[in-house]
């Protein structure tokens, strides 16, 4: 099964596979940062914004917040969600925008569904117009050199009578751009059970090499991957906060 036909046909279980985030204390989170290095604004636009959590959030905030997303079952269900908000299926490498953003926001290391790199430069060269003057960026990632292929993370729901556990892990070959989101979920129905295994191919870079491409376009401040507090990166995880303010 395809990384698209899983996403579509089990669209309705993505905020089950999902029930382990905080979205509130994430979106918090890049609020104050917002707050702390950004403008005044309060236009906010998300990049694969899935079911739009994050939205719902940052429009109870105060903020004119809008989502974008290629998977269009997804958008019908954050506009259900979210139904004073502005959704579009497009291609986070190619968006376009109406007007200036204060803040543009990508979650859940979804930077990394850009296809390569040459993609990912577009993307963020697409956000650097999109944004108003002093407008931020923030966005989480990985950096391929820390993925441990071993790890793999798991959480169990039950909903309409069934019972769910989902699971997904990094893998990196250990050269090359390309990384992966491996997916596995299994559904029990009356003593029944499914099971679907999916990956999603994703670019992979370095931490080092994420900050070339950012550095001439945003002033670029990199903090540990805290939703809690705000600290500075100390160079040693392989997952970071970016704020990119632009220049």
């Amino acid at each position: 099964m395809s990384s698209n036909a899983l996403y579509t046909d089990l669209s309705s279980y993505y905020d089950l596979m999902c029930a382990d985030i905080d979205y509130q204390a994430q979106s918090h989170s890049v609020r104050r940062l917002h707050q702390l290095f950004g403008n005044d604004g309060r236009r906010h636009l998300d990049l694969a914004c899935g079911t739009g959590p994050h939205v719902r959030h940052f429009l109870d905030f105060g903020y004119l917040s809008a989502g974008l997303d290629i998977n269009q079952p997804m958008l019908d269900l954050a506009q259900q969600r979210c139904p004073e908000a502005r959704f579009s299926c497009q291609d986070m490498a190619s968006f376009q925008v109406d007007e200036p953003q204060d803040l543009i926001t990508c979650f859940l290391y979804s930077l990394h569904y850009n296809a390569g790199l040459e993609p990912l430069a577009a993307c963020l060269g697409r956000v650097h117009d999109a944004l108003a003057e002093n407008g931020v960026f923030c966005f989480n990632s990985v950096d391929k050199h820390q993925i441990d292929n071993r790890s793999f993370v798991r959480h169990s729901a039950d909903h309409l009578g069934s019972h769910f556990t989902f699971g997904s892990g990094w893998y990196y070959s250990g050269e090359g751009d390309r990384q992966a989101l491996r997916l596995s979920i299994e559904k029990t129905t009356a003593g029944v059970t499914e099971n679907w295994q999916d990956e999603h191919s994703m670019v992979a870079l370095g931490f080092a090499d994420l900050q070339t491409l950012l550095e001439p376009r945003f002033e670029v401040q990199v903090f540990e991957h805290d939703y809690e507090r705000i600290t500075p990166w100390a160079g040693k995880s392989g997952n970071a906060l970016f704020v990119c303010v632009k220049r």
